[in-house]
């Protein structure tokens, strides 16, 4: 079995408050046996689509190379637009080194409660695809459940949306400290199901009632147009 950990920390800072939620990137970040054209960052597959759409909706000027100034281009929007990326997937095996999420066994979820505690301007959260299994927001769902946290919906329209309420009070453990109950301000957390960056979901894509009519319309509106769309709302 190989032993497929996530090879980024989640990327967070003081000010940010949405968070890009998504499960693991290729296998190869996780080697370093990085292809050409990758970039080492998140979601810096040559393969997904996510960055592509951003740079088209923000007219960005990406690099896509395996470049320090890729990855600085890459860091400095997501600050100025106050966006973290924090996948739920801390690490699973896998029996077929592959990228699918269907191929993960074992899986250690990250404490996503944790950090939007450690982060109280957070107020969305940007799931990179659906509730099919193995997706963020599969194990989104599966996380809140054993925190006895319920997901409400919000919009079942596709991008799907949902809220929850983040518990109003831990227990601090910090070392050196007496036990005590942080008290926390009620939070209301909005998670967005966006329609996947990848070539694996144009098929779903394509089924669309939406995208169906749009293409009508259109002969030449394609599977990423539909995503640009979609995104540009949220991002």
């Amino acid at each position: 079995m190989f032993l497929h950990t996530h090879p980024y920390e989640p990327f967070l800072f003081k000010d940010v408050t949405k968070l890009i939620v998504g499960t693991l990137p290729p296998p190869r970040f996780t080697t370093g046996d990085l292809k050409e054209g990758d970039v080492n960052f998140c979601y810096g597959s040559r393969d997904g689509q996510l960055w592509p759409i951003l740079d088209r909706i923000f007219g960005l000027d990406l690099d896509f190379e395996t470049t320090e100034k890729a990855i600085r281009q890459r860091m400095d929007f997501l600050k100025e637009r106050k966006i973290g990326i924090c996948d739920i997937v801390q690490s699973a095996q896998r029996s077929k080194v592959d990228a699918s999420d269907l191929g993960m066994e074992n899986i250690v979820l990250r404490d996503m409660l944790g950090y939007i505690e450690q982060y109280p301007k957070v107020d969305t959260l940007l799931f990179t695809g659906g509730n099919s299994k193995n997706g963020p927001e599969y194990f989104f769902r599966k996380y809140l459940k054993e925190q006895a946290i319920s997901l409400e919906s919000v919009s079942n329209e596709v991008p799907r949306i949902h809220q929850f309420v983040l518990p109003s009070a831990k227990l601090d453990i910090s070392s050196k400290a007496p036990l005590k109950l942080k008290v926390n301000k009620k939070r209301l957390i909005k998670t967005v199901s966006l329609t996947a960056p990848s070539g694996a979901a144009n098929r779903a894509v394509g089924s669309l009632k939406l995208y169906k009519k749009m293409k009508d319309e259109n002969p030449e509106f394609n599977t990423i147009d539909f995503r640009v769309l979609q995104y540009k709302d949220f991002f």
